[in-house]
């Protein structure tokens, strides 16, 4: 078997370098580029064409599934994915029977996923992983069903991304998102946005409240297994006790 060509993408120089050095022991494998976001990793995948992707979920510009979502499968290389701990990325690879790196992985681990997509390359040089594709076929249903919300400002529609909603407030017929610094008001119920919501990332905590799991920083047990819910920039959301199952479940 000829070199594989590989493609480093990680928006962190040390897990970059620490990819970079494990493939030392597969010499069969040589890196022909590193990329630190989404963008840059569209465009070397483009212009390099390489066999085999380390690719990182939590990029800047665009995330490792948009990245997927850009690429036409003629050119979408053998990938490894790379990621801290994220609910939904770990149970869509266990899903789609796709290789993943949890940081931080042992050399072992990593060996062997290299090995297995190796042995891929061979068996069928030039043919696009199934299981890649029906994965990113699934995000792209997702993104239909959910990924942006559409606010109307005064003269045009704002499409808010729902990755980027920290929380979410109902008030009758009307929700109010909750964008880092900024809100926004949308005529709509809280249970139709939920609906419609990835319910791997979003999780009520109150008939009136939603929260994304990735803005949460703390739980504070409260009362009779309730929790108060503190988020990154300091909200304070209490669970009432028909909400709280799943938060329990977030700190077993």
């Amino acid at each position: 078997m000829s070199r594989v060509t590989a493609l480093i993408a990680d928006d962190e120089s040390l897990a970059r370098r620490r990819i970079r050095s494990l493939l030392s022991r597969h010499p069969e494998v040589e890196v022909v580029g590193e990329a630190e976001d989404g963008r840059r990793t569209l465009q070397m995948v483009r212009s390099l064409q390489p066999a085999l992707m380390f690719l990182d979920i939590q990029m800047p510009e665009l995330n490792g599934f948009e990245v997927l979502e850009e690429l036409p499968a003629k050119i979408t290389p053998e990938v490894i994915f790379v990621t801290a701990y994220d609910r939904f990325a770990l149970r869509a690879f266990e899903v789609h029977a796709l290789d993943y790196l949890l940081k931080p992985f042992t050399r072992i681990r990593f060996s062997r996923a290299v090995d297995h997509c190796l042995k891929r390359l061979r068996e069928t040089p030039g043919v696009p992983d199934p299981h890649l594709l029906s994965l990113v076929e699934a995000l792209r249903r997702r993104q239909q069903q959910g990924e942006r919300v559409a606010v109307r400002e005064k003269d045009s529609v704002e499409l808010v991304r729902a990755a980027d909603i920290d929380w979410l407030e109902g008030a009758g017929n009307y929700v109010k998102l909750h964008v880092g610094s900024r809100e926004h008001l949308v005529r709509d119920t809280l249970r139709s946005l939920e609906d419609r919501l990835d319910p791997e990332r979003f999780l009520r905590v109150h008939r009136s409240a939603i929260v994304n799991l990735d803005s949460i920083a703390r739980l504070l047990p409260w009362f009779h297994g309730e929790y108060v819910v503190e988020l990154r920039d300091g909200t304070r959301l209490h669970s009432s006790r028909n909400y709280s199952e799943r938060l329990r479940s977030l700190v077993k």
